[in-house]
């Protein structure tokens, strides 16, 4: 009989084509484990992000309910005077909803107040009317029913107006 090589055998013997698939086994290993403990921290960190927002988003709750306590504790002084002069009654009510509004401003969303005149924009009105005369130019804000809050760039709530049309 003749002998012929295994097919672990190389033609330079046996041993290095063992040692060379154990230790593409062993490198195998290491890239798994590796993959692994990659996949567990990104894993770890989506949690700790995830986490992170809901904190963020309670610290952001906490700080608005916190602005809003002082206008709170005005109202109820102003309900403590029901039976006061109604004229410091109204000017109380006055001075805590302007302290409402700087809230409001001071949370980047203040209060719009000059649309009447302007041209009616659906970014920042809500048509709920319209209204025909001839004193007035067709397709501006003619009234304001509800006052809008915030920026051009971040509107918190649009300005519900009745828009200007052609008379007939």
């Amino acid at each position: 009989m003749s002998e012929q090589a295994t097919p672990q055998e190389g033609p330079a013997g046996g041993d290095s084509v063992v040692d060379s698939a154990a230790q593409t086994q062993k490198r195998i290993a290491g890239l798994e484990d590796s993959w692994r403990r990659t996949a567990a921290e990104l894993e770890n960190f989506r949690k700790r992000c995830a986490q992170d927002v809901v904190r963020a988003r309670e610290q952001e709750r906490t700080t608005v309910a916190a602005r809003w306590l002082p206008v709170l504790d005005n109202l109820e002084r102003a309900l403590e005077h029901a039976s006061s002069n109604p004229d410091q009654i109204v000017e109380g009510v006055r001075a805590v909803r302007d302290q409402a509004l700087a809230v409001l401003r001071d949370l980047g969303y203040p209060r719009r107040d000059d649309e009447t005149g302007k041209p009616f924009d659906p970014a920042h009105h809500e048509a709920v009317s319209t209204i025909a005369g001839d004193d007035l130019v067709p397709g501006t804000v003619a009234h304001v029913v509800r006052a809008g809050y915030g920026t051009d760039d971040r509107i918190l709530r649009p300005a519900s107006v009745v828009v200007a049309t052609r008379g007939e």
